[in-house]
């Protein structure tokens, strides 16, 4: 089962730094999600964009998971020649890990 099955994602930038909130679709799912998205499995998934830190904030009460990826923006909107240099795929890319 991939993470899109159960759960939705937000992302957010401010210069280098990505901010992806995965959310559950049903409140059930929220200890597979909490268990499963450790900040290194999602860092590992991520490859090289989450090369310096991942930070994960569990936010319970609504069921959701907040990472903050520092450096996965290639220095940012303004400095990096990234296709995607606000990162909002990135969301997409986490979506897709196999639970």
């Amino acid at each position: 089962m991939k993470l899109h099955e159960i759960a939705h994602a937000r992302t957010g930038d401010k210069g280098d730094v990505s901010n992806i909130s995965v959310i559950a679709y049903r409140a059930e799912d929220w200890p597979r999600i909490h268990d499963a998205l450790t900040p290194e499995r999602v860092a590992r998934h991520m490859g090289d964009v989450a090369a310096e830190d991942v930070t994960r904030y569990a936010l319970p009460q609504l069921h959701a998971l907040n990472f903050v990826i520092r450096g996965a923006l290639k220095g940012g909107v303004t400095r990096s020649l990234a296709l995607d240099a606000h990162g909002k795929c990135l969301a997409s890319v986490l979506l897709e890990l196999e639970l």
